[in-house]
């Protein structure tokens, strides 16, 4: 199993976070915006480099942990972040 490590990039009201495969140099991102208590979701991106592997999902993952443990709630502005927020209804308080 290939190991994925998540970075966070913290700007104030901006920021990514970061997907690294051991021995690929290709990154996964998930880019968002701050308004108020929300974070809009904008984009995920994963290269065909390293599809196929969860990356996309481990960067969602990322964002609802951050929401969970920092009090925000996330706008799924991004098709693929509304798409994981419908398959995990769990997450139904952090939608904003």
């Amino acid at each position: 199993m290939t190991t994925v490590t998540i970075t966070r990039h913290d700007q104030g009201s901006h920021g990514e976070y970061h997907a690294r495969l051991d021995g690929e140099s290709a990154i996964g991102r998930l880019t968002w915006v701050q308004h108020g208590a929300v974070r809009v979701a904008e984009h995920t991106l994963v290269p065909p480099a390293i599809g196929g592997r969860g990356v996309a999902a481990r960067l969602v993952e990322a964002l609802v942990a951050d929401a969970r443990e920092q009090g925000f709630r996330i706008d799924p502005a991004c098709s693929y972040v509304a798409a994981a927020f419908r398959r995990h209804p769990e997450w139904a308080a952090l939608h904003a």
